[in-house]
């Protein structure tokens, strides 16, 4: 495999923990709260501004958001999504170490790209590309071209790994390797079931 792909989200990052904080700010419970959260993040995602996303909640609840506040529940819920699990940053460093091309591919706002790119560990990565900033989401087709684009590679060219089996059989829909991730050990498997 020339390029080794990965989603962000429950593969490099743990699930966020903001939940409960967010949920509080808007005055609701977590399980009132986390179903608008996802459903309105697929427009955030797809290039929507902050301040449309948590207004977009506020009308959900009842609560006026205004820029200042918006800032605030922005920089939780960034701050709920950046705690890198230990073992894959190391996987990613020896794999950085070996000579690997790797890439991150995301459905994420633009926003939270700019937080990534910031980091030390995003130095791994030769290319990161975010669905807030082209318009379009995995599974769609057409953010899966975008990125080879970005590689210059062939769809064969490239493994991906990504924790929803929606996203796996997208990038398996172009002509990419694609695995379903469930921690460290799905490299290892994927990486030896390519030898057989």
């Amino acid at each position: 495999m020339n390029w080794i792909v990965f989603d962000y989200g429950d593969v490099i990052s743990e699930h966020t923990d903001a939940l409960p904080t967010l949920a509080k700010a808007f005055g609701v419970e977590v399980a009132e709260f986390e179903p608008h959260y996802w459903a309105e993040r697929i427009r955030y995602d797809s290039g929507g501004t902050d301040l449309e996303y948590w207004q977009s909640l506020g009308r959900a609840f009842g609560v006026e958001v205004d820029r200042a506040f918006s800032d605030e529940l922005t920089r939780t819920d960034v701050t709920g999504w950046s705690h890198v699990e230990p073992a894959v940053l190391e996987l990613l460093e020896g794999l950085h170490e070996a000579g690997a091309a790797l890439a991150l591919l995301s459905n994420a706002s633009s926003t939270f790209g700019r937080w990534v790119r910031e980091q030390d560990w995003a130095r791994l990565f030769r290319v990161t590309l975010f669905s807030g900033d082209v318009g379009c989401m995995k599974p769609d087709a057409k953010i899966y071209r975008i990125l080879l684009g970005e590689l210059g590679a062939e769809p064969a060219d490239c493994l991906f790994f990504d924790d929803r089996q929606s996203n796996v059989d997208g990038a398996r829909a172009v002509g990419m390797k694609a695995e379903r991730w469930v921690g460290v050990t799905t490299v290892k498997y994927a990486f030896g079931s390519s030898e057989e």
